[in-house]
């Protein structure tokens, strides 16, 4: 089995093994790392897709299909384990591609593809052919939408499905808010009670009442569906004031992992430093422990990309950063070490320009 590493795409698996190949998205397209033979360390397989720059990959389950957006440059499918790519850019009307989501919805697979400016998109036949879902842009307030870096438009960052039913779907705007749609895409509204700087949402699904976001003020919680909320980790927390990616164990979502930039991008272009941790929690949550045991206390560079897979009893966590590192633990957090370095920057658009300097 593979699995893919990327800012807009799928972070959490399951499987009986241990994979062997991650598909990594990065500022010069696709880079398959596969662990040695033995199991120890990893080095380089494959390069693709080497003029784009890469920000979400899906790994179609029920298809095979590979897709993989790209900033600026459109969309890509794969039927060959990510050997050999095609365009699939049929009814799509925007070419900068934030995130990509697939589920069976009344049990025909749909593949979503969330853009800048942030509209949204979806195609039932496996990217041959894309339609706009256009309410999306019809929610009261989406004229304000907007983000702090030019082009100072807002995108949509994360895509995600209630586990019991995935008509019903959440979409979280960069910089606009938390909006839900029960009907599969077709209508939707915006969920209040947090701040408008939406990362992504993480839902349990144990309890699928209780739903996770991170974003520009820390992390939001409810477990009531939405109806209420609490500000379980806010700026000023140790774990990092600005969280983005935010992963669970699927036979264990009591087992989370963050990371978690020290402040927000803005910062960085003064700076140079993102000061990221990554952290873990064993009670859903509610408390953190900063990881260290082969990571700096904060690096330098910013998180930009998480996965977790659980594989029988064990739970793998990589995460990649724009200084071209991928970083992996195999013991669910406990140790840590470099799998690669030198890869072209893993970044959310031009996050890596504002820590170029302090690694150049």
């Amino acid at each position: 089995m593979s699995i893919a590493l990327s800012h807009g795409g799928t972070t959490m698996y399951t499987s009986s093994t241990q994979s062997r190949d991650v598909l990594v998205g990065t500022r010069e397209g696709i880079v398959t790392i596969q662990r040695n033979a033995g199991g120890a360390g990893w080095h380089v397989a494959q390069r693709a897709l080497t003029d784009r720059h890469i920000h979400a990959i899906v790994l179609e389950p029920a298809s095979g299909t590979i897709f993989a957006g790209a900033h600026k440059g459109g969309l890509y499918a794969s039927t060959d384990g990510g050997k050999t790519w095609s365009e699939r850019n049929d009814g799509l009307t925007e070419n900068d591609i934030y995130s990509l989501a697939s589920a069976k919805v009344d049990g025909k697979v749909r593949v979503y593809a969330g853009t800048e400016p942030a509209h949204l998109f979806v195609s039932e036949d496996l990217g041959q052919q894309w339609r706009e879902l256009p309410a999306l842009r019809k929610v009261p307030g989406s004229e304000r939408w907007s983000f702090p870096a030019p082009p100072h438009v807002g995108h949509l960052k994360h895509i995600n499905f209630d586990p019991r039913d995935s008509n019903t779907m959440f979409a979280s705007i960069e910089v606009g808010g938390l909006l839900k749609s029960v009907d599969a895409g077709e209508t939707w509204t915006e969920i209040p009670g947090m701040y408008e700087d939406v990362h992504r949402t993480v839902i349990n699904p144990a309890r699928p009442e209780r739903i996770y976001v991170s974003g520009g003020d820390g992390v939001y919680v409810t477990s009531d569906a939405g109806a209420t909320w609490e500000h379980w980790a806010t700026r000023e927390s140790e774990i990092g004031g600005y969280p983005d990616l935010l992963v669970f164990g699927q036979k264990n979502p009591e087992l989370m992992f963050i990371a978690a930039a020290q402040c927000s991008p803005g910062e960085w272009r003064k700076s140079h430093f993102a000061g990221a941790r990554v952290s873990r929690s064993r009670d859903g949550g509610r408390t953190w422990e900063i990881l260290s045991n082969g990571l700096p206390d904060r690096l330098q560079a910013s998180v930009e990309a998480m996965c977790l897979e659980q594989n029988g009893a064990s739970c793998t966590v990589l995460f990649a950063t724009t200084a071209g590192e991928v970083y992996g633990s195999d013991d669910a957090g406990d140790s840590w070490s470099v799998a690669v370095k030198g890869l072209a920057p893993i970044s959310k658009g031009g996050h890596y320009h504002a820590l170029v300097a302090a690694t150049a």
